[in-house]
């Protein structure tokens, strides 16, 4: 399935103003790292939250979250979000929880 565009945008607006995020081509899409630590990105299938394993079961209340699963596996820490279910609000609330798991994490530095 194709990287959803309007769905990169909106990610990017989200994540305008948090100072030391980059981008970074990842699981098939476009990942968002605060300081080398994944926060969040963008697939063909939608959206995914790195919001750790102690706000994961609050992440997976809000309606239209499920966990992640990559090559048939759960990732703890992990959600995905459908595109149909990517609206602002609730969008908003898994980036503030991602956000601040990455925040928790020491920054990596630079592959050589």
């Amino acid at each position: 399935m194709p990287l959803d565009h309007g769905l990169l945008e909106l990610m990017r607006e989200d994540l305008a103003d948090a100072p030391g995020i980059s981008e970074k081509r990842m699981f098939g899409g476009v990942c968002f790292l605060l300081d080398g630590n994944m926060v969040c990105g963008v697939s063909g299938t939608g959206l995914m939250f790195r919001v750790g394993k102690s706000a994961h079961a609050e992440a997976l209340a809000q309606a239209g979250v499920r966990e992640m699963t990559f090559t048939g596996r759960a990732m703890g820490g992990f959600v995905e979000v459908a595109p149909e279910d990517a609206e602002d609000a609730p969008r908003a609330r898994l980036v503030a929880l991602a956000l601040a798991h990455a925040r928790g994490l020491p920054p990596k530095g630079a592959k050589g």
